[in-house]
């Protein structure tokens, strides 16, 4: 008779490592280059750009963004030299219960990133209003595995960074230089005036 080992991992285990390997082929996967994420390459007509991080936006969220653009050969430079400015101006992450065990604890947590963003011109006329851009992502939560599930939530973090990312490059997609050409213009039309209206003398 063959005992079993006590050095077989648990199902539970051998569950979370199935996922932080799934999630770092993910992130491996995103940072093999600008094409492989199905992303439409930047306009060059929004060169030289800068992309300016407010305080509490994370670093590796704001570095996923300019790696990404340096991927698609966006020439980028410092907000003084820049033609245009790729601000992101608020960030929140937020995790929330999702599921709960018998005994009332957290079984699974929904973890939601946001980030606002806006695009300027050197004369600071909005070509895309603030923004926001969202993702989540959920995962089970075992008190047996707490290590484990903290290295797996920041794989989880770091995921949801590369989709911001994403997204924020797909809005700079569509800023063509005729796109650009025609909101600086409609911004220059002053608004149409009300027609004047004749008084009339009242009536006896």
């Amino acid at each position: 008779m063959t005992l079993g080992s006590s050095r077989n991992p648990s199902p539970a285990y051998a569950a979370v490592t199935a996922r932080l390997t799934l999630l770092a082929a993910v992130l491996a996967i995103s940072a093999c280059g600008f094409q492989l994420r199905g992303a439409a390459p930047v306009s060059s007509a929004l060169q030289p750009l800068s992309v300016q991080c407010a305080g509490n936006v994370p670093v590796a969220l704001c570095n996923a963004v300019t790696e990404q653009l340096t991927l698609g050969e966006v020439a980028l430079t410092e907000p003084a030299q820049a033609a245009y400015r790729l601000r992101l101006t608020r960030f929140e992450q937020t995790r929330r219960t999702s599921a709960i065990t018998l005994q009332g604890s957290a079984a699974e947590y929904d973890l939601r990133q946001r980030v606002w963003m806006d695009l300027q011109n050197r004369q600071g006329l909005p070509l895309i209003a603030e923004s926001e851009l969202n993702s989540s992502e959920s995962y089970r939560y075992d008190e047996d595995q707490v290590l484990a599930k903290q290295r797996e939530q920041q794989e989880i973090e770091s995921a949801l960074y590369q989709r911001l990312a994403q997204q924020i490059i797909f809005r700079l997609t569509p800023m063509t230089e005729a796109r650009i050409r025609a909101i600086e213009a409609q911004a220059q039309t002053p608004p149409p005036t009300a027609p004047e209206t004749s008084e009339q003398a009242p009536l006896r």
